[in-house]
């Protein structure tokens, strides 16, 4: 069909362009509210756009493609991705861990990191909802793990779903180290699952402290389903932060930045 007025659809799309290019993710309502458009007017703006442009198509909206990856990978493929840098970020996480702390550990390569780096601690108590963080701090008896119910998704080995949810509801937890697939100053902490940004509010709502943990790759991009706000952090644990806007969040927030590049860097002039 021809637009009336080829000429304001063409504005209308470069402004919709530039939403998802500073947002990440836009809807069709939010289309037709900015610009004063019909539904079928948005939705085959997005249609037209997806053919020219990064943008993914979503029920209900779209996503710009340079805030998301192409697919969820797997704990395994992961595994190997930027491993010096996560294990300094892990490293760094568990010096902030002293007896006594019931700490939590969500899903993750980095959170994994951690459970390994308390293997040798004592007088700890670990809340996490992912098996194979359970598994590592299995063999130390001077650590409690409190493992949540749920079922488990083979690609992250996390415990998630409604019976996860309801028994985090009824914990108290010291300090949240949350592993994440995305960060933006906009769109806060995100992931490409669903079920596990369920069991992570609920793990974040039931936390004193938040603790994001994450390397340089998560930056500025944002998956599908939203976690949290930037302002339910506590701090952030990374090996680098070059994404100014984040970095200017944050420090409007008053969320602490511990950056392990720079104290390495720091240890070499040393």
């Amino acid at each position: 069909m021809t637009e009336p007025n080829p000429t304001k659809g063409k504005q209308r799309r470069a402004g919709i362009l530039n939403v998802l290019k500073q947002n990440g993710r836009i809807s069709v309502q939010e289309i037709v509210a900015r610009f004063q458009c019909s539904e079928a007017t948005a939705r085959r703006d997005l249609d037209l756009l997806e053919q020219t442009e990064p943008i993914v198509r979503t029920i209900g909206g779209a996503l710009f493609d340079g805030y998301s990856s192409a697919r969820e990978t797997s704990f395994s493929e992961r595994k190997n991705v930027s491993w010096i840098e996560k294990e300094a970020i892990a490293a760094k996480a568990a010096s902030l861990i002293t007896e006594g702390d019931i700490i939590g550990l969500s899903g993750g390569t980095t959170t994994y990191l951690i459970a390994k780096q308390l293997k040798a601690r004592r007088g700890i108590t670990v809340v996490t909802n992912a098996v194979n963080i359970a598994m590592e701090l299995a063999d130390n008896d001077d650590i409690q793990v409190l493992v949540t119910g749920g079922m488990m998704r083979n690609k992250s080995f996390e415990l998630c779903g409604p019976l996860a949810e309801r028994m985090v509801e009824h914990l108290n937890i010291g300090k949240m180290f949350i592993g994440i697939d995305g960060i933006t100053a906009s769109l806060g902490l995100s992931t490409f699952s669903e079920s596990e940004a369920q069991i992570a509010k609920v793990l974040i709502k039931r936390s004193e402290h938040t603790y994001a943990v994450f390397d340089h790759s998560k930056l500025g991009k944002g998956s599908l389903f939203s976690i949290a706000p930037l302002s339910s952090l506590h701090a952030c644990i990374t090996d680098e932060l070059t994404d100014d806007a984040i970095r200017e969040e944050l420090d409007r927030l008053h969320v602490q930045i511990y950056l392990t590049q720079s104290e390495e860097k720091e240890r070499e002039r040393s």
